[in-house]
Formats: C-alpha cells, sequence, structure tokens
C-alpha cells in the first residue's frame, strides 16, 4: 500500500485545523477545527497501522477510542457554547473571556463602570 496519499490528505486536514483554531472567533468553527485535527490523526493511525500490517489492529483500536473521545468532546463543547450563546447572544470566544467567578486562578473581576452620583449642585443646576 502506498503511503502517500492518505498522509498527504492528513497533513492538509490537519493544516486546515489548526488555521481553523487560530483564526476563527466562533466557538462552533473552532470546534469544527478541533474536529479537523482529531480525523487527521485518526487517518495517520489507520494508515500507519495499514502500512505496518499491524496483526493486532491497534492503529484501528486507538481510531476507535480516539473517536469516542471526541464525540464526547463534541457533546460537551456543544453544550457549553449552547449556554454561552443563551447567556451572552453571541457565540464569539473574545466574549467568552468572563466566564470565571471571583478568585479563579488568583484573579478578580473588574467591576462595572457606575455613573457617579449626582451632587447637590448637579440637582439645582438641573431644576
Amino acid at each position: 500500500m502506498h503511503a502517500v496519499s492518505p498522509l498527504t490528505l492528513a497533513a492538509l486536514l490537519f493544516a486546515v485545523g489548526v488555521y481553523g483554531m487560530l483564526v476563527r472567533r466562533n466557538a462552533v468553527a473552532v470546534l469544527m477545527a478541533v474536529e479537523l485535527l482529531l480525523n487527521a490523526v485518526n487517518l495517520n493511525l489507520v494508515t500507519f497501522s495499514a502500512l505496518l500490517r499491524d496483526r493486532l489492529g491497534m492503529g484501528q483500536v486507538f481510531t476507535i477510542f480516539l473517536i469516542t473521545v471526541a464525540a464526547a468532546e463534541t457533546g460537551l463543547g456543544l453544550a457549553i457554547v449552547l449556554m454561552l450563546y443563551r447567556n451572552r447572544g453571541t457565540a464569539a470566544i473574545d466574549d467568552a473571556r468572563e466566564l470565571g467567578e471571583d478568585g479563579a486562578l488568583g484573579l478578580k473581576r473588574l467591576p462595572s463602570p457606575t455613573p457617579p452620583a449626582a451632587s447637590e449642585n448637579d440637582k439645582a443646576v438641573a431644576k
């Protein structure tokens, strides 16, 4: 079996996945890019298993395991994205940086800016 075609396809899939992770700002598009990365790894595992004529089929076993992990990752990731979209109205990753609570990772939230209270002189001028 020639391994050039599947390995080239896997390299292209991996490159597109890395590009999608670095450039996209939508969380669903980033999850799709992660799936491309995992599919490229699956293709490499199956290709090398067939190339080396593995009698135990360990490449296929690892591929099935990786597909299971990818399915769980997709389900959990989509649940988080849907909750984020429901609460904020957008699935942009840049807006999701404020998900932590106070004290998480030693960080504190900045208080929201409040307008200064009106003084007695301001109230008198407004009348």
